[in-house]
């Protein structure tokens, strides 16, 4: 006769104090069962010993002798291999929500039932699967807010939903105080709330892959970041130990000639010294010579001896000061005084330019980009051209809004911001935030942003609109679009129009150029790093005629 497979409760065979299962099962005068270690660790160090389910006492400590048929099944059961408890049969601990079926040591509750107003546990909720009546009645996951799906005032199941109060109701309360309110079932507001859920899901979902290249975009500038600094730490390294090195040759060169000239000085008076001191040498030896001949008593050797040494020889000449000499010294350490006051003059002139940080503030994530041209004249901006940046060929007018390319050069002023070299006029205002204008042309033109510091005169790369990292430039001519920056040349296809709209966005580093015609068409987008404020640039082709105009806009403000 085949043994039958009888399934058995691993939850039976745990232990109520450690909740694995029995080691060395022992069953104590009441009938329940423990782990001998676990039993004896209970017991240990008290005076009376009780059950820790049943809470019967015992006096004395009964003997513990092991269960053989519980140590057995517990046996077979690891060798069934049966896996261990689930989550919904897991025991409730504190703040769990406790099944209100199970007897003895509760289990967990998994969901509620708003019909029988109770929390079950996985093996209590089975009926609620299997049994035709209560497969009808309301399940909700969170057995925790149980009590909050009923009436606190009626105590029963708010089943409508109020949308002139915007919150949910039993159905007394809609006959009550909500009497003349709209009303629906909870179901429908929650099926019409989902198609609105879905919507923003997608909205969201749609956004996700904008935010993931905004922080694709934030992680490749902070690896162009640390890659900067490290080169401009290397570089500013090297050259520092440049400078440092020719201040200390220079230092060592100045000493050099101090000392030379403290030598050749020393020389010198060296010299002189015994030279005098020979000169003295020699009076001493006449004042002996004249004083033996003072003594002498032969009258006509005294006559002929006297006439050859009465003359002296002529002494030479000491100055008692060398102000030459001392000047020398002043003057070299006035020199090197002069030197170090313009190196830290030019350090501190310079150093504000490359200590100023970028502040948080500087940092924001792009914003949207304005849709439609009523949306970018909310941030147009008045534009007016600069006389003092204008090639002597262009002429300005129409407020200095308008420039044309002449045939003789104009009565303009000299100055240091003009171009001499090239056809190119720059805005006054320097540009900085969100910015919009719009430029008209009759044949070809160069509308650019630029850096002030641009080159005035020199080659086309140091010059030139597009032709170095200090611009950026669209030229709009008749066989299309070219974009260019640091001397790199991207064609850009795009529909024909006499307009073109630029939109800055200086904090968020875009760019972007459109072709106006009936609509706004995107030509080129940048997406870089402003270091400094923008001034709009205007190049024209060398041929008279050829004009360009920054056009006058007036702000559209959406009253509210």
């Amino acid at each position: 006769m085949a043994h039958q497979l009888i399934p058995l409760d691993q939850e039976k065979l745990s232990c109520s104090i450690c909740l694995k299962l029995l080691k060395n099962p022992v069953t104590i005068p009441c009938g329940h069962s423990y782990c001998m270690t676990c039993i004896r660790n209970c017991w240990n160090g008290k005076e009376t010993h009780s059950c820790p389910q049943c809470r019967k006492t015992f006096t004395p400590w009964p003997v513990l002798v092991k269960n053989t048929i519980l140590g057995e099944l517990v046996e077979d059961v690891k060798k069934a291999g049966l896996p261990a408890t689930s989550s919904g049969l897991a025991y409730a601990g504190p703040g769990d929500v406790a099944c209100d079926f199970c007897s003895g040591k509760k289990r967990k509750a998994s969901k509620s039932c708003l019909m029988c107003r109770a929390s079950y546990c996985e093996h209590h909720l089975q009926p609620h699967y299997n049994v035709a009546p209560l497969k009808k009645h309301k399940l909700i996951n969170d057995a925790s807010k149980l009590q909050d799906n009923f009436c606190p005032r009626h105590d029963k199941v708010m089943e409508i939903f109020c949308r002139t109060d915007q919150q949910c109701v039993c159905y007394f309360c809609s006959m009550d105080e909500h009497k003349d309110h709209v009303t629906v079932p909870a179901a429908a507001e929650r099926a019409e709330r989902q198609k609105d859920l879905e919507t923003n899901r997608k909205s969201v979902q749609q956004v996700i892959p904008n935010r993931e290249k905004d922080v694709k975009m934030l992680q490749e500038e902070v690896k162009a970041i640390n890659l900067s600094t490290d080169k401009a730490l290397r570089q500013s390294e090297k050259m520092f130990k440049d400078l440092i090195n020719l201040i200390e040759k220079k230092s060592s060169e100045v000493k050099q000639q101090i000392r030379s000239k403290q030598k050749s000085e020393q020389n010198r008076v060296k010299e002189l010294q015994e030279k005098i001191e020979q000169e003295i040498r020699d009076l001493r030896r006449r004042d002996t010579e004249l004083q033996q001949l003072s003594l002498t008593e032969d009258h006509l050797h005294f006559l002929k001896s006297y006439s050859s040494q009465s003359h002296l020889s002529a002494s030479t000449n000491v100055p008692t000061y060398n102000s030459l000499t001392l000047q020398y010294f002043e003057d070299v350490t006035a020199s090197v005084s002069r030197t170090r006051d313009k190196v830290k003059a030019l350090l501190s002139d310079e150093w504000p330019k490359i200590s100023v940080g970028t502040t948080k503030a500087d940092i924001l994530l792009p914003q949207g980009e304005p849709k439609t041209r009523d949306d970018f004249l909310k941030h147009s901006c008045q534009i007016t051209l600069d006389p003092n940046t204008a090639h002597t060929l262009m002429s300005l007018s129409d407020s200095n809004r308008k420039v044309t390319l002449m045939t003789k050069n104009q009565s303009y002023p000299s100055h240091p911001d003009k171009f001499l070299e090239w056809c190119q006029v720059l805005s006054r205002e320097g540009l900085t935030g969100r910015c919009y204008w719009e430029v008209n042309y009759n044949r070809t033109v160069g509308v650019a942003v630029v850096y002030k510091d641009i080159g005035r005169r020199g080659t086309r790369e140091e010059c030139g609109f597009g032709l170095n990292d200090k611009s950026w430039s669209l030229t709009v001519s008749g066989s299309g679009y070219e974009f260019k920056h640091n001397n790199i040349s991207t064609l850009i296809p795009g529909p024909q129009s006499s307009r073109i709209g630029v939109y800055l966005d200086h904090r968020a580093g875009t760019l972007s150029f459109y072709s106006i015609t009936q609509t706004m068409n995107l030509l080129h987008r940048v997406q870089t790093r402003f270091t400094q404020p923008l001034h709009v640039g205007l190049w024209l082709p060398q041929s008279a005629g050829h004009t360009a105009e920054v056009c006058e806009l007036k702000k559209r403000i959406n009253i509210k």
